[in-house]
């Protein structure tokens, strides 16, 4: 369904994740990765998904896109009570955040800009995830099979974790996994 915006652009994921990679091939059969390095940092003023937007912002700015290029970049926060857990940088953080997420209710925010020569979209989308109590052994056993360092939060819904930890989600299953598929579908049709 999205043919005439692949015969109408060379489209670029600019992500280094490949679950992103994953989900856009759903949609979309035909385009290149590429990502530059950017330093991910935010005003203190923003909130919540004004922080996934500006941050996903941030990663198309350096790209500069000729008439046949669009450019899809993306952010994904966590967010539990007002803290923003990030990727964590080695196991005993990653065990931190979990045992921080486990019987609690948290949010998932992905922020997603979409940027031609001519036009750029910027949007978010939320979702609420809420885990069962974790114990321990399971958190460990995760942490070294898995090793979700490449991961906001500390965990991949689609990995064991989500099979035996997840109790309940309001919203998109695929906005958790790092791209809100059913959302950037529509607003990829805009471009056609």
């Amino acid at each position: 369904m999205l043919g005439d915006l692949t015969e109408k652009y060379q489209i670029t994921l600019a992500s280094n994740s490949p679950r992103r990679k994953e989900l856009l091939t759903k949609i979309i059969p035909i385009f290149k990765v590429v990502s530059k390095a950017v330093e991910e940092i935010y005003p203190n003023t923003l909130e919540g998904g004004e922080i996934a937007t500006y941050l996903s912002q941030l990663k198309s700015k350096p790209f500069q896109p000729n008439e046949k290029d669009l450019i899809i970049t993306a952010d994904t926060i966590v967010i539990l009570d007002s803290l923003i857990l990030g990727k964590p940088k080695n196991p005993e953080e990653a065990e931190q955040m979990l045992t921080l997420l486990s019987g609690k209710k948290h949010k998932i925010i992905t922020g997603v800009t979409i940027r031609t020569k001519d036009k750029e979209l910027s949007f978010h989308d939320e979702t609420k995830v809420e885990f069962y109590q974790l114990k321990s052994d399971e958190i460990e056993f995760y942490v070294k099979e898995y090793k979700p360092f490449d991961k906001a939060g500390s965990y991949g819904i689609q990995e064991w974790i989500g099979c035996i930890g997840i109790k309940n989600m309001e919203g998109d299953y695929y906005n958790v996994m790092g791209l809100p598929i059913h959302k950037l579908y529509r607003k990829l049709k805009q471009f056609i």
